[in-house]
């Protein structure tokens, strides 16, 4: 065999051997524990025969603690490029096979070239974690190689998608990276995310709690809102990385993605004319007004788990994406809140960042009162939202279904904050606030001269009464100009696609600064 035949071979070989990570024992007992290695999960990401592997030789550089003696190639991580749907993604998926996927610097330049390439060459960067953290043997090198990561994340943001699925152990500083990416998804029971662990907990606050309590993936989808997706399986977590992208652009600079659409774009809803009930104090499901206007009556709920009182989703008009923001009537009544607030604002920045238009469904009665909300920064919170809607510079199209009271009306996308088209029911009460709180402040003194009770309670019927007349439908606003027209609610799904229409070759531009200030 020739020198040339030689060296091929031995090619062949260290690809074989790169392959196999950590080892088929290591494999296995990922298998044993219900995981994917690195490359199968990259496999089932993208499309077939897509992959284009980076750095596939790349071994660690440290020398301590017996390091020298363990060598592998790729170092716990592979990474490189490939398609989605026919759309260029770029990839990172950590090799817990690999000295449990721990970080080393080595690793940490090869996510540092393939997020920078993805920056180039204007592309989503997905990443894939599985990891035991920093590779202590690599002391302040491991953390150095963090840092570079953060870095990136930080100067990728509103530049290029970043999605992060979480599939086993993701610790200490390694939490940092997914937390500056856009989306999270992580998997029940096998992922979990903190920055100190149980035993570390236990030390110092006493308190006993296992790792899925402390950071698994129901605890953050629920009370924490750090991951926006929790699934059962990593081939359902793969499946909506690739649902989640079909609804954005590849970067900042592009339109979003239209897919051509099979439902009448004139489509009528009848159930819409009777869902808002007569008592207006009674709940409804906002989930199955947004099924009725979007096309298909398709929907990608972002963060259905946290602040249910708020629906902040993907879906489509027309095959246009668009992201929809919704009060929720069945939860807490709609009313905004500190979580409500946060949640909604970080949706709407990440579509106005990418080109999504903004559809907001409306049907608030305020924000939540008491000392909880108040002790918690809701001034500050709300704020978020309120800044986020005044910065945004997407088509912005808002219909009130209900109730849109007070500072709560001014937030949620109104005519006052460069809301582009504000559409109404006839439902729609537009109001500093209900009829019974307004007539306490109205007739306050009116009220304290009366003795007789029953006289003073028609006194209240009457006031409130007259009060509803006045501000219990839209046309007092829309007298202003503020609602651009009163809807019949069956037709909500066309005059939405009208306005989108109408706003697609919108031009506006906030003025120029080295960055904003956002209430955090």
């Amino acid at each position: 065999m020739s020198e040339i035949q030689n060296q091929i071979e031995k090619l062949i070989a260290n690809r074989e051997t790169a392959r196999l990570g950590g080892g088929q024992k290591a494999i296995d007992k990922q298998h044993d524990k219900g995981k994917y290695t690195a490359r199968e999960r990259i496999a089932m990401l993208l499309d077939e025969g897509s992959f284009e592997e980076f750095d596939m030789f790349v071994t660690h550089r440290c020398y301590d603690f017996g390091m020298d003696a363990k060598h592998t190639f790729g170092d716990g991580v592979v990474t490189g490029y490939g398609t989605i749907a026919g759309r260029l993604v770029y990839v990172f998926a950590q090799d817990f096979t690999v000295t449990a996927g721990s970080l080393s610097i080595s690793m940490s330049d090869k996510i540092c070239k393939v997020m920078d390439m993805a920056m180039h060459n204007g592309a989503p960067c997905i990443g894939l974690n599985d990891s035991g953290g920093a590779r202590i043997q690599e002391g302040v090198n491991a953390l150095a190689g963090y840092a570079n990561i953060f870095q990136r994340n930080v100067m990728a943001s509103g530049v290029i998608p970043q999605i992060s699925a979480i599939f086993g152990p993701c610790a200490g500083g390694a939490v940092y990276s997914p937390a500056l990416t856009d989306f999270i998804i992580m998997r029940r029971e096998t992922s979990n995310m903190f920055l100190t662990g149980p035993k570390v907990v236990k030390t110092v606050t006493g308190e006993d709690v296992t790792q899925e309590q402390l950071g698994g993936a129901n605890m953050h989808t629920t009370k924490s809102g750090v991951a926006q997706f929790a699934v059962d399986t990593e081939e359902e977590g793969i499946a909506l990385i690739r649902d989640l992208l079909s609804y954005m652009p590849q970067n900042y600079t592009e339109k979003t993605p239209v897919v051509d659409c099979t439902d009448d774009i004139a489509r009528k809803e009848d159930i819409l004319n009777e869902i808002i009930p007569d008592n207006p104090n009674k709940p409804y499901d906002m989930a199955e007004v947004i099924k009725s206007i979007v096309d298909n009556g398709e929907y990608l709920e972002s963060a259905a788990g946290y602040a249910k009182n708020i629906i902040t989703c993907f879906a489509r008009f027309n095959g246009q994406s668009v992201g929809i923001i919704a009060n929720q009537p069945k939860f807490m009544a709609g009313v905004l809140d500190i979580n409500a607030s946060r949640k909604a604002a970080r949706f709407v920045r990440f579509c106005d960042a990418f080109n999504i238009p903004l559809v907001t469904l409306v049907d608030v009665p305020g924000f939540l009162p008491g000392t909880a909300q108040e002790y918690g920064g809701v001034i500050t919170h709300g704020a978020k939202l309120l800044f986020a809607y005044c910065e945004a510079t997407v088509p912005k199209v808002t219909v009130t279904l209900r109730k849109a009271y007070g500072g709560a009306y001014i937030v949620m996308s109104s005519k006052h904050i460069r809301g582009d088209i504000n559409y109404a029911w006839p439902t729609a009460e537009i109001a500093v606030m209900g009829a019974s709180g307004a007539v306490e402040v109205l007739q306050a003194k009116a009220l304290a001269a009366f003795e007789n009770a029953e006289d003073k309670a028609k006194f209240v019927a009457e006031k409130e009464q007259e009060y509803r007349d006045k501000f219990s439908n839209p046309y007092n606003a829309a007298r202003y100009g503020y609602i651009d027209d009163v809807i019949e609610p069956r037709n909500t799904r066309f005059r939405v696609i009208r306005a989108l229409q109408q706003l697609k070759n919108k031009r506006l531009e906030n003025p120029a600064k080295r960055h904003n200030n956002i209430p955090l």
